[in-house]
């Protein structure tokens, strides 16, 4: 939520930000193409445009001014204010969240700037075919050197050349010996064959973000090197669907210490987080997972 918003010096400042912390939102795992600046401001690329994005706390309650720069209220309208779910009251949902839940109360408390974050579908599609098996700052490598190869050249606030994300035409091109050499390892083959996918009929990934979740869950894992953990991350933060609750190793470990379900029982945990959680699932999953994370939880 926020109050109203000034254009200036190719800059835009929001007034009246609440629940908003750059370091929670860019470090949670949803994103990987942002990274923090010596003054703690964050600088990255999303749909094409390079920005960095600061955020002044100017109250006790942690409201204060996002200040976007390399921004026109053009783009703030157009892109910013959707990706960053500036719309939508996240006090609300820390409050149902935190219901009688001692455990999400901790979880919350300790990410409580988190947003999620709606970005391009496409982009989220490869990075988290890329993220399988790997730390994040692998995963950051490689899809900076998948953009720098075949991404277009933009420029950031500083006028320092970097790279929009490729797209799929441009990636369906590329032979699998130079994804390799990217350093993808057997994702290569993933990258390749879900591009060529993607680019025969570009507009079907897009319609997903209106799909039921179940049309949308169907098409994603019928693509190379999708399953069911990196389908429900990408619906998640590229399609609205935020009953989506994503499972990996460390989420099957943290939810067995936190709430104890049985890790070894995936069916047990979905329907414990649908039950539990709801349609906020995706809100919870990544409460908890930066809290577990971060605190070395279930490892």
């Amino acid at each position: 939520m926020y109050d109203r918003i000034k254009e200036e010096n190719n800059s835009v400042f929001v007034y009246g930000v609440s629940d908003f912390e750059p370091k929670d939102i860019f470090e949670c795992g949803q994103c990987f193409r942002w990274n923090e600046k010596e003054d703690g401001s964050y600088s990255g690329v999303a749909f094409g445009k390079a920005v960095n994005v600061d955020f002044r706390k100017e109250s006790p309650d942690g409201t204060g001014t996002l200040v976007i720069k390399n921004c026109t209220e053009k783009d703030f309208n157009n892109i910013w204010k959707k990706y960053f779910d500036l719309e939508r009251d996240y006090s609300g949902i820390k409050q149902t969240l935190t219901l009688e839940d001692e455990v999400m109360k901790t979880a919350v408390e300790y990410g409580r700037g988190i947003r999620l974050l709606n970005q391009d579908e496409w982009e989220t599609l490869i990075s988290f075919i890329l993220s399988q098996n790997r730390n994040i700052p692998l995963i950051k490598k490689s899809v900076e050197e998948i953009c720098r190869r075949y991404g277009e050249q933009i420029k950031d606030e500083e006028g320092r050349i970097c790279y929009a994300f490729p797209t799929p035409e441009s990636l369906a091109k590329v032979p699998v010996k130079e994804f390799e050499e990217c350093k993808l390892g057997y994702r290569a083959k993933y990258v390749s064959e879900t591009s060529k996918a993607v680019a025969r009929e570009p507009e079907k990934l897009y319609r997903m973000t209106k799909a039921s979740y179940k049309e949308a869950f169907d098409y994603l894992t019928g693509l190379c090197g999708v399953g069911p953990k990196v389908a429900n991350c990408i619906l998640l933060f590229s399609m609205e669907k935020y009953g989506s609750f994503p499972i990996d190793v460390w989420v099957r470990r943290l939810m067995s210490v936190l709430y104890g379900t049985d890790e070894n029982d995936l069916k047990e945990i979905r329907e414990y987080s649908d039950k539990k959680f709801g349609n906020l699932g995706g809100f919870a999953q990544q409460y908890l997972f930066y809290y577990a994370r971060e605190n070395n939880i279930g490892k």
